[in-house]
């Protein structure tokens, strides 16, 4: 798969959430289930179509994903998309039972000294939707996912593999996700790994579900639109006032280029 980057725009200026139209609304929460596999040895084919036997999710994102996992077009149908990571055997996957307004776009995220990262963006019209699997390095991890939620739109969620400890504080997203742990480092740590983070968006049902095969245990989320009120007031109140400095420097341009007289 052809990896697309984007420019990337220098820090994390507010974004103006806006208003619902009517059809954000006209469906019911969108269910999404997020499910690190592990690699080889983990969940196979077979799990990945019994989990959506179970859940029925509208999409379904995955981590450490192999190409086997594609075979699952065999077993259930649906559309999917896989994005390996340079150089490694697995990568990040979509699955969806209905074909997706435009196919998954790959971004390049900062880079570790061993393992090249890349996310997976789909936008859904009424908001977007990025698949991670960030490193392992905390100040690494934090800088990956500022570079990808620049590229999200207003209403945006971000699910998948953090491998962050601890908050991920990133301005205008709010953990959404369940908050019991979902992965156990050498079977003793609980560590909360797999999460949602969302902007613009209400979370109206999560769950973690049994592990299975893997080392993880995926993640369920039930996204929709948030109405404007549910949006944090300082949120609105940043943005506004950037909306404001924008006028007020297009008006000197505007006097710089037509002086009086």
């Amino acid at each position: 798969m052809t990896i697309a980057a984007r420019p990337a725009r220098s820090g994390l200026a507010p974004v103006q959430i806006p208003p619902l139209r009517p059809a954000d609304n006209a469906h019911p929460p969108f269910k999404i289930v997020s499910w690190n596999l592990l690699r080889r040895t983990g969940a196979a084919v077979d799990d990945v179509a019994a989990l959506v036997a179970q859940e029925k999710p509208d999409l379904l994102l995955m981590q450490e994903a192999t190409r086997a996992i594609g075979f699952l077009l065999d077993r259930i149908g649906g559309h999917y998309a896989w994005a390996p990571l340079p150089g490694r055997i697995h990568g990040l996957a979509m699955w969806s039972p209905t074909p997706w307004p435009a196919p998954p776009r790959v971004i390049t995220l900062p880079s570790g000294a061993l393992v090249h990262r890349v996310c997976q963006i789909l936008d859904l019209g009424a908001f977007g939707i990025a698949n991670v699997h960030l490193s392992h390095g905390q100040m690494l991890n934090r800088r990956q996912l500022r570079r990808i939620v620049s590229e999200l739109p207003p209403r945006a969620a971000v699910l998948g593999d953090y491998n962050i400890v601890g908050p991920a504080m990133i301005p205008g997203f709010r953990d959404v996700g369940p908050r019991r742990p979902t992965h156990a480092m050498v079977e003793v740590l609980p560590l909360r790994l797999d999460r949602c983070l969302a902007r613009g968006l209400i979370c109206h049902d999560h769950a973690v579900l049994p592990r299975g095969r893997s080392d993880h245990r995926p993640i369920v989320v039930h996204l929709g639109p948030a109405p404007e009120a549910h949006v944090p007031g300082r949120f609105k109140g940043m943005a506004a006032a950037v909306a404001r400095l924008r006028r007020g420097d297009g008006s000197a341009a505007r006097v710089r280029r037509d002086p009086p007289g």
